[in-house]
């Protein structure tokens, strides 16, 4: 691979060469990985696979007109051709008013902030090939188990670069490592699956391959033989595994497009109360080796910690800068950006805070209600906030988790959902989106 230097020489020569042909602004993204993946199944390996790859992407404005191109291959009469070319399409292009680089005057100063996730290794595939035989050992060893889809340890290194025509570079180089396991419980038509992994950015800091497949292993023998829930409304309490898509389904209502094109049902929320008072959302790309810190943002913008949801209450949108500008408003260094494509939003390292108390005090007073450790579809509305999704768990009767079920519905609207949320104590920021486990009373149940 390319070393951060050279990756960001890339980018800029290619900003460099669209200025000189003509574009009013540019900016380029260069992005290259290697990754190295063990497979193994039954106690013998499966596969192994080795992939590196490059790519740059480059978006061009000729006026208030742009176009975006990528290209594989970093041929130098390639790119030329990629430049000419991209600017005849942004030529073609329909006017957009609000088409333009960020602000310059808001762009990072300075260096970007090292955030720690690179730990400089490249671990031999024989090293994975054990860590993921220990896992799947581990939980095929779990009584109950009858066979196994396979484990898997993964180890990957990428480097990230974005340059600007008005002032910005910047390069990223992380690592990142992964290790799972996936098995079954049960005999014949009755067979259950559940699985377990961990990934990190420092080799160190994955969980060990034992404790990740003894929790594949338990967690499928204890879904075997699934009942059936009566349908009505009761309590839901979202294992921490489900429980980060609803803090998605957030912030896909607040990214600053969805609000400029009114297709949000969370538009008029701005500075209201929608979670309890207790709770907050925490968005943190400046934590040390978290799975997606960064300290710029897809435009050049700088990051920073902040509470999209702060003591119950909405604090903004998240927007890029030509949804900033169709708004009014500046651009809040959430910015994403791929090699193609205009930038749209993200968070980093987000999370949900000011749980309190155990699971067991969180579901200690519900008579009978439903503990999901699995959903399934898209039913959700981010227009009108209607939420209907498959699911499967286990009952909770009389404060005390029961018997497993599946094949049911768990129907509300996300307004209400996250009105009545509460949390556990249990965070752990094992994930890119962690919440510790919610409830949420009075939701609909349909049995299958």
């Amino acid at each position: 691979m390319l070393k951060p230097h050279e990756a960001l020489d890339r980018a800029e020569n290619l900003v460099s060469q669209a200025i000189k042909a003509g574009a009013d602004a540019a900016d380029a993204v260069y992005v290259c990985d290697a990754s190295t993946e063990v497979q193994v199944r039954l106690g013998a390996l499966e596969d192994v696979a080795r992939s590196e790859g490059e790519e740059i992407g480059l978006r061009v404005f000729v006026g208030q007109r742009s176009a975006t191109i990528s290209s594989s291959s970093l041929n130098p009469s390639i790119l030329a051709n990629l430049v000419s070319r991209a600017i005849d399409m942004a030529k073609e292009a329909p006017e957009d008013q609000y088409a333009g680089l960020a602000p310059q005057d808001r762009l990072l100063k300075g260096d970007v902030p090292d955030l720690d996730v690179d730990d400089g290794q490249d671990p031999d595939p024989a090293l994975l090939r054990a860590a993921a035989l220990e896992c799947e050992d581990a939980a095929r060893a779990v009584a109950g188990v009858t066979n196994s889809e396979g484990a898997g340890a993964s180890a990957a290194r990428s480097i990230f670069a974005l340059a600007t025509s008005h002032g910005f570079a910047g390069v990223k180089s992380s690592t990142g490592y992964g290790l799972s396991a996936s098995v079954l419980a049960g005999e014949g038509d009755a067979k259950e699956r559940d699985y377990d992994w961990r990934s990190a950015r420092y080799l160190a800091d994955l969980d060990s391959a034992a404790a990740i497949g003894r929790r594949a292993g338990e967690r499928a023998v204890k879904r075997v033989n699934p009942g059936s829930v009566k349908s009505g409304s009761m309590p839901v309490v979202f294992d921490p595994r489900v429980g980060s898509s609803l803090v998605g389904h957030l912030l896909g209502a607040i990214s600053g497009s969805s609000i400029a094109r009114k297709t949000s049902f969370l538009l008029d929320a701005n500075g209201t109360a929608l979670f309890d008072s207790s709770l907050s959302v925490i968005d943190d790309p400046l934590r040390p080796r978290g799975l997606s810190s960064r300290g710029f943002d897809g435009e050049g913008l700088p990051t920073a910690r902040r509470s999209i949801i702060e003591n119950g209450v909405l604090t903004g949108w998240l927007m890029e800068s030509a949804s900033a500008r169709q708004l009014g408003l500046q651009p809040t260094g959430h910015a994403s950006r791929g090699v193609s494509g205009a930038p749209g939003v993200s968070t980093s390292n987000l999370h949900l805070e000011g749980g309190s108390g155990s699971v067991a005090d969180l579901i200690r007073d519900i008579k009978y209600g439903v503990y999901v450790h699995e959903l399934v579809g898209q039913g959700v509305n981010l227009v009108t906030g209607d939420y209907s999704r498959g699911a499967a768990g286990f009952l909770i009767v009389d404060g005390e988790i029961a018997g497993p079920v599946s094949e049911f519905t768990i129907a509300g609207n996300l307004k209400d959902m996250f009105a009545a949320m509460v949390a556990a104590d249990d965070l752990e920021f094992i994930r890119s989106s962690n919440v510790p486990t919610l409830r949420i009373d009075g939701m609909m149940i349909a049995s299958a």
